[in-house]
């Protein structure tokens, strides 16, 4: 069997999202036949997402069928320089905002790497809210950085996330008072001093609002797709629209937005709380023609995992935790989707 034989069984797999063949959609990077051994490139842009894992299932299990060994590999070219490029070896930088505070932004952005990290990936949390940095305190990270010789920085893990934030780097209740140009200073070298490796993902808590430091983040850091945390409330549907709007004049893809809070079941009569009203989220996808990623339900143990520093996407037997690893599904498979879409439309 020759390449042109293998890439004509591959038209057989079909992109489930995009709705055509792999081939015919660009997706199949290169092919490479050596007797009985093929090796296959494909354009696949999310690691561990659901969607490709199947894909390249697929794609594995028809040349195995064909009496092939196989042997596959996934690049996407994201169209950046490699010279010009801030963070050369991580494959998606994934920003979690908010229009306003208080509507869980930092819980979600940390049960959204954790919860990629258990599917397998390597991922990196950057604390970027310099004025309310508390995520090393909601995965109970009190190991400090460390410097290597050349000054640079080596980021403590917790939950086979790499993390970094502002909180290391102040006094625990000292308050952070910063101009523009300082954040910006700030911003760029725990973006570039630190030694994030070779990461999958990379999810950015942003501070809420759309100020100096999202400016920054978006004009010199290329994120390959945004989060939009809200409540079902109006007030902070509200907010949210400037976040779009914002992501919208810096040609950021936003991958869906996510209710948080959205209902509370109380655990004496099971009775469902419409606490902050009712399918706020998700309408506001809809009526910006932007996927819903899901809902968040209001819970206790969400407080408690973030007090005692354990996300609760990692609890199995939790109904909260199993909304969350939806979420984080969801938000890998529409990142995948980006790039993929992109791929075919070159």
């Amino acid at each position: 069997m020759d390449a042109n034989a293998v890439r004509d069984l591959l038209t057989e797999v079909e992109d489930p999202d995009l709705g055509d063949d792999i081939v015919s959609l660009g997706l199949v990077n290169s092919v490479e036949v050596d007797g009985e051994r093929v090796a296959v490139d494909l354009a696949l842009g999310a690691p561990y997402s659901p969607t490709e894992t199947a894909l390249a299932d697929e794609v594995r299990e028809r040349l195995l069928d064909a009496g092939l060994e196989v042997e596959l590999s996934a690049n996407v070219d994201r169209g950046l320089d490699p010279e010009e490029q801030v963070l050369p070896g991580v494959k998606n930088i994934i920003a979690v905002s908010s229009g306003k505070g208080g509507v869980g932004k930092s819980t979600v952005a940390v049960n959204l790497a954790a919860g990629l990290a258990d599917m397998g990936a390597s991922v990196g949390l950057f604390d970027a809210d310099v004025y309310g940095p508390n995520v090393p305190r909601m995965v109970e990270a009190d190991q400090q950085p460390q410097a290597t010789a050349d000054e640079t920085i080596i980021p403590p893990e917790r939950f086979g996330m790499k993390l970094m934030s502002m909180a290391f780097l102040v006094g625990e209740d000292d308050p952070v008072i910063w101009r523009g140009p300082m954040i910006h200073k700030l911003i760029t070298q725990l973006v570039e001093d630190v030694e994030w490796g070779t990461l999958d993902y990379m999810v950015v808590d942003l501070p809420p609002g759309t100020g100096d430091t999202q400016l920054t983040l978006l004009q010199s850091v290329p994120i390959s797709g945004s989060v939009i945390v809200t409540t079902p409330q109006e007030v902070a549907l509200d907010d949210a629209r400037k976040g779009l709007r914002m992501f919208g004049k810096h040609d950021t893809p936003v991958l869906g937005i996510v209710e948080n809070m959205s209902s509370f079941t109380c655990p004496d009569c099971g009775e469902v709380h419409d606490i902050f009203g009712t399918g706020g989220g998700e309408r506001f996808a809809g009526e910006n023609d932007l996927p819903f990623l899901g809902d968040v339900p209001l819970d206790p143990d969400v407080r408690e995992g973030g007090d005692l520093g354990r996300p609760v996407v990692l609890d199995d037997d939790s109904d909260t935790g199993a909304a969350f690893r939806t979420f984080a599904r969801s938000t890998a498979n529409m990142q995948g989707i980006i790039h993929r879409q992109r791929t075919s439309q070159r």
